[in-house]
């Protein structure tokens, strides 16, 4: 069934399949529920037209999908713009709110990338390369 423009799947019970909504999580389906006036036990597929215009109606009262992806991003934004320390850490893709990050936080900052030390192989490719470029510049 679609109801707003999401996917819900019939067999879920309206308190599980409520919270497919973006910005409706448990307990905003309990205040959605109480104003629509429709049971969390029953599932989506027993609800009647009525039912579905009542629920329509009372999600226009909440901030949803897109609205509120819209002013997430301007939040945002707003905190790049104004360089203050969280604007700072989503500029340069580290966590926001105070996590670690020496050991932790590898879905922000991707894959490790070793500093430090070379191998002998390394070492000695450089090496020669310097050696390379000063007998150049010799001659």
């Amino acid at each position: 069934m679609r109801i707003s423009g999401v996917e819900i799947p019939d067999h879920e019970k309206s308190q599980v399949a409520f919270t497919r909504f973006f910005g409706i999580g448990p307990t905003n389906v309990k205040l959605l529920a109480k104003k629509a006036g429709i049971s969390l036990d029953i599932r989506v597929k027993d609800l009647s037209r009525e039912d579905i215009g009542k629920l329509v109606k009372a999600l226009e009262e909440f901030k949803t999908e897109g609205d509120l992806k819209k002013e997430i991003r301007e939040n945002i934004d707003r905190l790049k713009a104004i360089k203050c320390y969280r604007g700072i850490r989503h500029i340069v893709n580290l966590p926001s709110r105070g996590q670690r990050t020496k050991t932790n936080s590898r879905t922000r900052k991707g894959k490790r990338k070793t500093v430090g030390s070379l191998t002998k192989e390394a070492w000695a490719k450089m090496e020669t390369q310097q050696k390379a470029a000063s007998s150049a510049k010799n001659t």
